[in-house]
């Protein structure tokens, strides 16, 4: 068992892969000499070397041409769009070409490639920088979209997501690179589609993903010394999404609250919160609440963006208050 920070994870879940099968490459930009702007693919490029660790232009269209070209002629490739707001560049390559081509050509080609990137807020980079677009990849059909919250698991989903046969967006929380966790010793392999419940509790069932998970569990803590008792899961994969373990979850406490980095109008809890009034109505003791970033920009200023991101406080208040009303 080691302990690594979110960072170091990347480069260990990418190399995992490298390592196990010749096919799979990375490409984006300084990802190779210079290790990536968040320091995330440290070692990779002295390790595979310029043929497997390619630096690209500073072209988000070009690296997910590439990608995609690749993923098409038998390649398995990673390709990093340093971050996320910029999938607004190369949106077309993404939702009309890399997601809908296996469909398109009735199956002949398939597009096993990832697309990973650095996702949110937190770090004071402003509204062209910090967005959360795991909502806008999870309305697209043909992508597989996963959001992981730990070092254990980022190395578990990207073997997950690299051995998949269909497109998968990857999405790290920037504000978790600095952190800690412990990770297994030898290979972690996850499976997409699977949610973890982090904490057990009886009174009322937190659905979160990514850098909102920690800060659910703190919540959890601080609530049950008030005598609210909660479930935590961490959501982790929202395309294929595993319902069987949110509604199990929110049934057996009664009560639903989703935290949501992304802003609120179209945000992944709308989707569970659908989901939980079709299939457990019945076992709802109180509507399903969201607690999400208003539907604004993301300030940069450091006390206007600590406001506008749920806060543990803010979590805590939002519970409180509807356990008790």
């Amino acid at each position: 068992m080691a302990e690594l920070t979110y960072r170091e994870a990347i480069a260990r879940g990418i190399a995992q892969e490298m390592r196990r099968d010749e096919s799979v490459l990375f490409l984006g930009e300084d990802v190779g000499a210079a290790g990536g702007v968040f320091k995330g693919t440290v070692g990779l490029f002295e390790e595979f070397g310029p043929v497997r660790v390619r630096d690209t232009p500073i072209s988000e269209q070009a690296i997910l041409g590439a990608a995609m070209g690749a993923a098409m002629t038998g390649l398995r490739p990673i390709a990093e769009i340093m971050f996320a707001d910029f999938f607004a560049v190369c949106w077309d390559i993404v939702a009309n070409e890399i997601a809908k081509s296996r469909y398109m050509t009735n199956g002949q080609m398939s597009f096993p490639l990832v697309i990973r990137s650095g996702n949110g807020g937190g770090l004071r980079f402003g509204a062209q920088h910090s967005q959360s677009v795991e909502n806008w990849a999870m309305m697209i059909p043909g992508l597989k979209v996963v959001v992981p919250s730990n070092p254990r698991d980022v190395i578990g989903l990207m073997a997950a997501a690299v051995r998949d046969d269909d497109p998968v967006v990857f999405l790290e929380s920037k504000a978790l690179y600095p952190t800690k966790g412990e990770v297994p010793d030898g290979e972690v392999v996850d499976a997409l589609g699977t949610a973890t419940v982090l904490r057990q509790g009886s009174h009322a069932t937190i659905a979160t993903l990514g850098l909102m998970v920690p800060r659910a569990l703190a919540a959890a803590e601080e609530l049950a010394a008030g005598g609210i008792d909660c479930t935590v899961v961490d959501v982790r994969s929202l395309i294929p999404l595993d319902t069987q373990t949110i509604l199990r979850e929110t049934s057996a406490t009664g009560r639903l609250f989703t935290v949501e980095e992304n802003p609120r109008v179209l945000g992944w809890g709308a989707e569970v919160a659908s989901i939980v009034a079709e299939e457990a109505f019945y076992d709802l003791d109180g509507p399903v609440v969201r607690i999400t970033t208003p539907h604004i920009p993301l300030p940069a200023a450091d006390t206007l963006e600590d406001m506008a991101l749920p806060s543990v406080e803010r979590i805590v208040t939002t519970i409180h208050k509807a356990m008790n009303s």
